[in-house]
């Protein structure tokens, strides 16, 4: 099992999860091998080029989908290179606030960036990440002007939110909830479909006056392109069978990460519609990578 991104970050996690429980159930090891680098290009390309057998797999990130319309060239095509197996699961994005900030809701943040152009500075994990576009996403729905300042990785943006160096930023719940729980970041929403479990009292950005403002970062299985269907659909039952036991749901949620399944086509679906919809936001952001 491919991770096309360095040891003990979120995807590393989710995937040694998964291959754990998937080598019990077939008896044998299911190694996790990370291959990172490019923006988890290098390793998606290892597994586009690989025999399509079912011995290499890859665990990949929401910005699987993104990265096409970041890069001016990639050396595989997300649509024709991969075969969909299923969706592991999702965790949603929070709009957090440093708590000087004056807004405490989203509509708040809204309102006071639309009286304040500029004034609002939003950190990213870097140029071009899903933190990033999310900020880029937020602004073409609203029409606000913000400032976007970029560091290297979500660690140093979420130094930079504490000591009040930035207003705002977007992370994944596990992310920042220590810091809601003692009160040290105010979490204004979350951009999924519904509140999430740890965060009962935030609502979703569409409740908090936002509409159509729905992120969140997912981890999904995929081999090579001609992959047998029986072989996909065998990985994908016992995928299916292992997500949705209590204990692997409360694994995963403890890496904030609700467990969901899905069907080879609907997670062929859903690389679709997030390409078409990061496309638009990066072609009117003007963001562009090498």
């Amino acid at each position: 099992m491919v991770v096309a991104f360095t040891p003990g970050g979120g995807t590393d996690i989710i995937a040694r999860i998964v291959a754990q429980k998937l080598g019990e159930r077939w008896g044998q090891p299911v190694v996790v091998e990370n291959r990172a680098g490019a923006s988890g290009n290098i390793g998606t390309d290892l597994v586009a080029r690989s025999a399509p057998d079912g011995h290499t797999i890859l665990m990949a990130f929401s910005s699987h989908a993104s990265n096409p319309a970041l890069y001016g060239k990639l050396p595989f095509d997300i649509n024709k290179d991969f075969s969909s197996i299923t969706m592991v699961g999702t965790a949603p994005m929070v709009v957090i606030a440093s708590p000087a900030f004056p807004a405490k809701t989203l509509g708040g943040l809204i309102e006071y960036a639309r009286s304040h152009p500029g004034a609002v500075k939003f950190g990213s994990s870097g140029i071009g990440t899903p933190v990033h576009l999310a900020g880029e996403l937020m602004m073409q729905l609203t029409g606000i002007k913000m400032v976007h300042v970029p560091y290297k990785g979500i660690a140093p943006a979420m130094t930079a939110i504490l000591a009040g160096e930035i207003e705002i930023t977007y992370v994944a719940v596990l992310t920042g909830l220590q810091h809601f729980k003692a009160g040290r970041l105010s979490p204004l929403a979350v951009a999924g479909r519904s509140r999430y479990p740890a965060l009962p009292e935030v609502p979703t950005a569409a409740e908090a006056g936002l509409p159509g403002y729905e992120i969140d970062f997912w981890y999904a299985l995929l081999g090579p392109a001609g992959m047998p269907a029986p072989l996909v659909a065998r990985i994908q039952r016992d995928a299916a069978a292992i997500l949705t036991t209590p204990e692997m749901k409360e694994s995963l949620l403890a890496q904030g990460c609700v467990a969901a399944g899905s069907s080879p086509e609907e997670l062929s679906a859903r690389i679709r519609s997030d390409y078409e919809l990061w496309a638009k936001v990066i072609r009117t952001a003007g963001v562009k990578l090498e």
